[in-house]
């Protein structure tokens, strides 16, 4: 079974709110109104009805003659003046069928034994209470109309306000530290999206306190460890020759490499990175660093006319990280196509696993599926840092075998048509799909 969930504004809940309420009172006093009008006419044509008889008798007593249309033993007259008849009393009787003007009785009894009575109808005067229902209905309507513009205009400001707040927010997640949610909603109007873009601005305020704690810890521990590390890789350069002697070089060296990739991260999370633009033909530059970085690779440009502006150091440092990851959790043949200035990195392993598809990289997390690889998870996090630096954007994703025959790793960096300037903005990347 198939359950659609519909969304709405925050404004058109507000308006559908107001009006909702609006038009209940208005038909809750719309009926009061029409009920105690209604009952005041019919008081008012009894009152009439019992003058009128009154009248009637005493013309009848005095000179024999049947005013405001009165008649003696009406076989018309209700049953119920009748009964009022013969206990001697005057009595008034409303016959209300509910629709138009009822009819209104009066009775009296005479002297001689008889009853006189009158009726009529007053359509004249019920015919104002049709009026009034109309201008009722009209003014209702009024009414909900009104209190339709009322809830877009009050839900459209609180709406604009809770947008201007997660479009702020969204930043402040993507890494513009200097966003402030408060800031950003303004107006004059001081309300509970006060508190909440406060609390907002609190908590990314301790957290960027705390990041920048962690990252100074950081970078503070691989610098203290290099001097140990570099003293203990120049050891084991003057240790004699051997297999021991092997073992001790590579895993110092191995050491010294993940203290400058710490050291790196911790300058790239520091967003005091600024990259050394140079203009290159992209082609021709990844041609020859592929040579030289992984000569098994294969090379595929599809187009050569990309000149670029960015910084050749770090470029390359991506292009190694890619390669390096593809080479230690994928499986040969290994692929780098440049076409334009999209530059992309295929490997035929197993693909990356679903947390770094939804996450991205992240340090000491590798790119093995069954995590039985080597690797600290630092290549593709410094990867994606340089690629921030350059402006560019990096995006990971697994082949699909139905279309592109086999497995594999595939990821793509996006460079930017404008380079990054000089006080660390950085142009806008459409990706696409």
């Amino acid at each position: 079974m198939v359950r659609l969930a519909l969304r709405s504004g925050l404004r058109w809940k507000v308006s559908l709110a107001i009006a909702a309420v609006s038009a209940l009172v208005a038909v809750a006093l719309s009926l009061v109104v029409h009920n105690a009008a209604r009952v005041s006419m019919l008081d008012n044509s009894r009152t009439v009805m019992d003058e009128r008889v009154k009248v009637a008798q005493k013309w009848y007593e005095e000179s024999r003659v049947l005013g405001f249309g009165a008649k003696l033993d009406d076989p018309r007259l209700p049953e119920d003046l009748r009964k009022f008849a013969a206990r001697g009393q005057r009595a008034t009787y409303l016959e209300d069928s509910g629709t138009g003007s009822p009819e209104v009785w009066a009775s009296v009894p005479l002297r001689d034994g008889k009853v006189l009575s009158v009726h009529t109808r007053f359509q004249d005067r019920f015919a104002v209470l049709d009026d009034l229902d109309r201008v009722l209905i009209l003014g209702s309507v009024s009414v909900v109309l009104g209190g339709i513009a009322l809830g877009v205009l009050i839900g459209d400001q609180l709406s604009r306000r809770l947008r201007k707040a997660a479009t702020a927010a969204r930043k402040l997640a993507e890494g513009d530290s200097e966003v402030r949610v408060r800031d950003a909603i303004g107006g004059r109007v001081r309300d509970e999206t006060d508190d909440l873009a406060r609390a907002v601005d609190g908590m990314a305020e301790a957290l960027q306190e705390r990041l920048e704690a962690e990252r100074r810890v950081t970078a503070d521990i691989a610098h203290e460890l290099r001097t140990p590390v570099t003293g203990l890789l120049t050891a084991a350069e003057l240790l004699p020759p051997g297999r021991p002697t092997e073992l001790v070089r590579d895993r110092a060296q191995a050491m010294r490499t993940l203290v400058e990739d710490v050291l790196e991260v911790a300058r790239l999370d520091g967003f005091a990175e600024r990259a050394e633009l140079q203009e290159i033909d992209l082609a021709e530059f990844i041609t020859r660093r592929v040579r030289v970085v992984s000569p098994d690779a294969q090379v595929t440009v599809v187009s050569r006319d990309a000149h670029v502006s960015t910084d050749p150091r770090r470029l390359e440092r991506i292009l190694g990280n890619l390669l390096a990851n593809a080479a230690r959790h994928g499986k040969p043949p290994f692929e780098v196509t440049v076409e334009g200035r999209v530059l992309r990195v295929r490997d035929h392993g197993p693909g990356f696993p679903e947390s770094l598809l939804k996450d991205g990289p992240s340090r000491f997390r590798t790119g093995s599926k069954d995590r039985a690889g080597k690797g600290h998870g630092l290549g593709l996090t410094i990867a994606a840092g340089q690629a921030r630096v350059l402006g560019a954007r990096l995006t990971f994703r697994n082949a699909d075998p139905a279309v592109e025959g086999e497995d594999g790793a595939v990821a793509v960096l996006w460079l930017p048509e404008s380079a990054p300037t000089n006080t660390g903005s950085f142009p806008v990347i459409d990706v696409p799909d």
